[in-house]
């Protein structure tokens, strides 16, 4: 793999690369025929994110070399985001940046073409992988937003940096509600205020979603999503359903795409009347950010009608294109009901290698794939566990 991007575009790629490092950990970085992908998930698998940079986003792009096949790897995230750490001396100083894959020493070679004919090489060790790819499908979610990234960014900003989750819903009159979320449990003396924005009809360029409902997820990777959709000046579709299903955050223009998928707050009812407004009519339940869950807290998860999975398709046409992710409320994965069954029972409580989801969000649980380049095509999704060595 070899491509060369230039101008401006180094920029776009390095705030694409900083906005995934709110995310995970591990970076997948895949040469498809269709454009570069770039992408992540944290470790309690409650977020992924990607981005598809299109061939007409570089200068010159070449997937694989002749007579050999595209190679998928993966990086440390730390490692790659060192490359594009700081996005003003990209704009100022850098001319074009070049990246190659060579697949014999292991090595993925950044090199950064600078004014004055300074070059910054960067040689970055990797694994191979498989494919991580998610399964969703933004056209099966009933509810839709769309606005100017710039709009929702200015919605945000009074929010303080520290808040962890907030709430949007549509109030009364279709406005709609962007709140900070609390958590029941928190001290009295640091649930000291709550901050609500409100957002007319007519600053949104799609609304379908009626009056009544919400979602809480995560600011920290809904923030890295506008920050870049705001200096790409593009326009944000969100789209999601029930509380407790994931949502999915994109946006898209002739020369990349990106995907964030989100795990949402379930809301029981038992905490419905604490947190009522008179504008956001459905309230959210209480969230324990930092504390370890307990097994009940999932017990009303539905894993089979919320898991993204990971595919590898070897041959195939799947592996090519940009993941789609699908949230129909009866959609279970194609596998036997006998051992789907049994390994869901076992991987429910040891579904957190690393750092544990917040409380009562649902994990996005992933499996891995392995299709036969003689295989028909569409693999079924089987539930695979996740141990501690895994990205």
């Amino acid at each position: 793999m070899k491509c060369l991007v230039t101008g401006g575009n180094v920029k776009v790629l390095g705030k694409a690369v900083h906005s995934l490092s709110r995310i995970g950990d591990e970076l997948y970085l895949e040469p498809l025929e269709d454009g570069l992908s770039l992408r992540t998930v944290n470790s309690s698998r409650s977020a992924y994110a990607c981005f598809l940079f299109a061939p007409l986003f570089f200068q010159q792009y070449q997937a694989a070399t002749p007579g050999q096949d595209p190679l998928p790897c993966k990086i440390l995230m730390k490692s790659f985001l060192s490359v594009f750490r700081s996005l003003a001396m990209l704009e100022k100083t850098v001319e074009k940046c070049c990246i190659s894959l060579n697949g014999r020493s292991s090595r993925l070679v950044v090199q950064l073409h600078c004014k004055y004919g300074v070059r910054k090489t960067h040689n970055l060790s990797f694994q191979d992988c498989e494919s991580l790819q998610a399964v969703f499908d933004p056209a099966l979610c009933p509810h839709v937003l769309r606005a100017p990234a710039r709009v929702l960014g200015e919605a945000v900003l009074p929010f303080p940096p520290a808040l962890a989750e907030v709430t949007l819903g549509i109030g009364r009159g279709r406005r709609v509600i962007l709140r900070s979320y609390q958590e029941e449990e928190a001290d009295s003396t640091v649930k000291a205020m709550v901050t609500e924005m409100s957002i007319g009809e007519e600053d949104f360029q799609q609304l379908q979603a009626q009056e009544g409902v919400a979602i809480t997820f995560c600011l920290k990777e809904f923030r890295g999503l506008l920050s870049f959709a705001e200096s790409a000046n593009l326009s944000l579709s969100i789209y999601f359903d029930a509380p407790g299903r994931p949502a999915i955050f994109a946006i898209e223009d002739s020369l990349l795409e990106g995907h964030f998928v989100l795990a949402t707050l379930l809301e029981p009812d038992l905490h419905a009347q604490d947190l009522h407004s008179p504008q956001l009519q459905r309230p959210a339940p209480p969230l324990q950010a930092h504390s370890t869950p307990h097994l009940d807290d999932f017990a009303f998860d539905d894993i089979d009608s919320y898991m993204i999975a990971m595919e590898t398709s070897v041959g195939s046409e799947g592996s090519r294109a940009l993941p789609s992710i699908s949230l129909s409320p009866g959609l279970q994965p194609h596998c036997s009901p006998g051992p789907c069954s049994e390994e869901e029972d076992d991987a429910e409580p040891s579904t957190v290698p690393g750092t544990p989801p917040p409380k009562k969000f649902r994990s996005l649980f992933f499996g891995s794939i392995l299709a036969p380049a003689h295989s028909p095509q569409g693999p079924s999704p089987v539930l695979a566990e996740d141990s501690e060595g895994e990205g």
